[in-house]
Formats: C-alpha cells, structure tokens, sequence
C-alpha cells in the first residue's frame, strides 16, 4: 500500500437508511414482512439500532468519524401513516435530526424511498398500481415543502432495480412475489415516480426560494456483469442479465423514455432528469448462460455474504457512466459484510484508491458514502450481516467504534491516507497496489 490524497473539494461521509436503524415502525411493508418470518435470524426491523431515540447520539458518533457528509433515510411510513394523512410530529423529528446534523457540519443527503413504504400502500397495490405516481409525488412534496430550507440533495428512490428485482422476481424482499412480468411492470413504474418526483423536487425548492443547488438523483446498485467462460453464450448472458437488470431501467429514468421492455413513451418529456450519476457499488457477477444464471469468478477474495471483492470494478462502472452521461459522480454506496472487521479496513482503502486514480484521470468523484455507519438491520439477513464502522449490540444498544471505524475518520480527517496511517493500521501489504 501507499499513501494517497484525494482532491481538496473531496467529501466523505457514511450512508443508512431509515427503517434499518430507527427501529420502532411497526406500519411498514418491511415490519410486516418480518412478523411472518422471512428474515434469515429470525430477528425484526422493529429493534434495529433504535436510532429513532438515540439520533443526538448517533450524530455526535458521526462527528467523531469526521464525516462531512451523511446519506440518510426517511420513513413514508413515519410521514404518511395513513392514505393522504399527514404526521407532523415525523417531519418535525426529521428537522430536528437534520438541524443536528447541519449544526455539526454535517451536510445531509436525504433518500425518500429506501425498500420500504407504509402499509397502505401495500393495500393499494405497492409499485405494481400504476396510481403510485401520484401517491408517490405527493408525499414527496410535503417532504420538500417542508425540509427542503434545510435540504439540497436527495435521492428519490434507493436501489429501483434490487427493489423491483427482489421483490418481484426473485421473492426475497416483500411482497415476495415471482413474476418477470411483474419486475418490468415495477421498474416502469418506478421510472416514472422518479421522473415525476424530480421534476416536483426542483420546481418546490425554486418556487419557495429555498436557498442552496438542488441536487437529485437515484442511488444505482450497479454491477460488472463478465462472462464466466470465453463461450459466446457466456458472453451473451452478460449482456442480457445487465440489460435487464440496470440497462433498461437506467435508462429510462435518466433521460425519461422509456425502453423496452419498459415501454416506448417519454410521459414526461424526454430530458435529463438526474444531476448526479449515485452508485452504490459492492461486488461483480460471473454470468453463465447454462442454467441462466449469475455466478462469482472461482478463486476470488470473498466477503462473509460469499460477494466477491473487486475493487477494479468500481472504476470501470464509474468510466463506463461518466463516459455516457457526463455528470458528477456520488458514491452512494459501498462497504463490505466483514462480521469479525478482520479486512474492512483493506477494502476501504482499496476501493478509495481507485477513486484516486479515476480523480487523477479526469473522472468526477466528488463524494464517498461508506455503507454502514453502523451495524444494522440488514434486510432479509437480519442483525447477523455485520457492514459498519461502528459495533452495535443489539441487545443493549451499545456501540463501539471498530478499528475500520478509527482509520475511516483519519481517512476523513486527512482526505486521503497517510504514510503514518499505513504503519498505524496496516499491518499486511497488499503487492497488487
């Protein structure tokens, strides 16, 4: 390893979403989902981090890691717990969090939709009604309506292609429905509650006179699709698992057409609708076409989820997008599922150090959200999935900064990694730097 600074107007910080740390919800699809057992440990969203209670003590933990920036979530379930009906108590509690946060020098990025939504929604027919536009706008205007003098930057939908994948393909997130049919109709559908909310998101904060750029976009989980083999069907299955997965879906939502299989109309106009590409990145598939399906390469370094860690693939996705669309680049996303934190710290610094590279290329990295904070609820691997900086004990609430957590504040603090830092924490070599 060696040391590396990253450019001066760089920003780091770490990400979380709503119903994964605030615990306590129990009108969400997610905390449905869980009462009927689908989590791997068998634990509930309903504990979580208790974030909701212990925010003041949380953002003092994110001063300490000296982050400048912190991607956060908010709970349409919390804000509209019933069809059309308001909570103010919510949006004041989000307020009072994000007046923390800024208080402390802490630029917020707030998601709106985060893999989960209230239950009326579900009784309506979740993304799959095509009414989810207006339900979808609607609540995000009383979001900006009412946070948007305090924030700039949001992600309208977290993840669409996972959600719609996951949920409406494969099963393991709620509704757990398996139907291709049904994926597509989600990411059309999803396509266009972005649009939408875009459109509604800028226009509010000019109207009212809210000060700041306003700045929105999706968070992607992009991956690198590569052939297993040199066979041709191999390299064929790449192409088709990456189309389907976040080919189609990108597209549409980036420029508002629609593209088959989502459709062939523009029900907006066509036009750019994200001014930032965000990229939550963590692994790449090795496709094989015998058996249609995605693998991982043979003989890779993996992580406790069995993901393999490439750290290469995180720039070649950053050129391949900036290449095609020409805007700044957030990394919305990335971390690892290390339980013991025996090599977070090494993928940390890998994956940075190819942010370094693409900045000396030219390439427009101006921010870096490292996912987790802290351990949470981590979907249908429960509190056994172990992605943060900072050790939670579930049981008593607990938290201790691990030693990830310590070289990512001085990664922070120093906007870059140091020779002192590299004999401080590293204590293994890696040749491939």
């Amino acid at each position: 390893m060696k040391p590396f600074s990253l450019p001066k107007n760089f920003l780091l910080g770490t990400a979380t979403s709503g119903f994964q740390i605030e615990g306590g919800d129990t009108n969400s699809n997610w905390y449905d989902w869980c009462q009927k057992g689908h989590i791997s440990d068998k634990t509930s969203c309903i504990r979580a981090d208790d974030h909701w209670n212990r925010y003041k003590e949380d953002i003092e933990l994110i001063k300490k890691l000296n982050n400048k920036i912190y991607r956060m979530g908010i709970e349409w379930s919390r804000i509209e717990p019933k069809k059309g009906e308001f909570d103010k108590h919510a949006i004041l509690h989000y307020r009072d969090e994000i007046s923390l946060l800024i208080k402390n020098g802490i630029k917020p990025l707030v998601t709106l939709h985060h893999f989960s939504h209230p239950l009326w929604l579900c009784d309506e027919g979740q993304f799959e009604n095509k009414k989810v536009v207006d339900y979808f706008v609607r609540y995000v205007t009383y979001v900006v309506e009412n946070l948007g003098d305090l924030v700039t930057d949001y992600i309208t939908i977290n993840e669409p292609n996972v959600y719609g994948t996951c949920s409406y393909f494969s099963g393991e997130f709620p509704p757990g429905k398996k139907s291709l049919k049904l994926a597509l109709k989600i990411f059309r559908n999803m396509s266009i509650c972005h649009i939408a909310a875009y459109k509604a998101i800028h226009k509010i904060r000019k109207e009212k006179g809210f000060k700041g750029k306003t700045m929105v976009g999706i968070a992607w989980h992009l991956r690198v699709f590569e052939p297993y083999s040199k066979n041709p069907l191999d390299k064929l299955m790449a192409c088709i698992l990456e189309f389907l997965f976040q080919g189609a879906i990108f597209k549409s939502m980036a420029d508002g057409r629609l593209r088959i299989p989502l459709g062939t109309s523009a029900p907006y106009g066509k036009g750019n609708y994200q001014d930032f590409l965000g990229i939550n990145y963590y692994t790449r598939s090795s496709t094989r076409f015998r058996g249609f399906k995605y693998d991982y390469m043979p003989d890779t370094p993996r992580n406790d989820l069995d993901w393999e860690i490439y750290p290469e693939g995180l720039s070649i996705l950053c050129r391949k997008f900036y290449n095609k669309y020409k805007l700044p680049i957030w990394i919305t996303e990335n971390g690892t599922c290390d339980n013991s934190d025996a090599f977070r710290l090494e993928y940390i610094y890998d994956h940075l150090f190819e942010i370094y590279k693409l900045c000396k290329d030219g390439i427009p990295v101006e921010r870096y959200y490292h996912w987790t904070l802290m351990d949470n609820f981590e979907l249908a691997d429960g509190e056994s999935a172990r992605f943060g900086l900072i050790h939670v004990d579930f049981e008593t609430q607990k938290r201790t900064i691990k030693r990830s957590g310590y070289f990512y504040s001085e990664v922070c603090k120093n906007n870059g990694v140091t020779k002192e830092m590299i004999n401080k924490y590293i204590k293994k070599i890696n040749l491939s730097v």
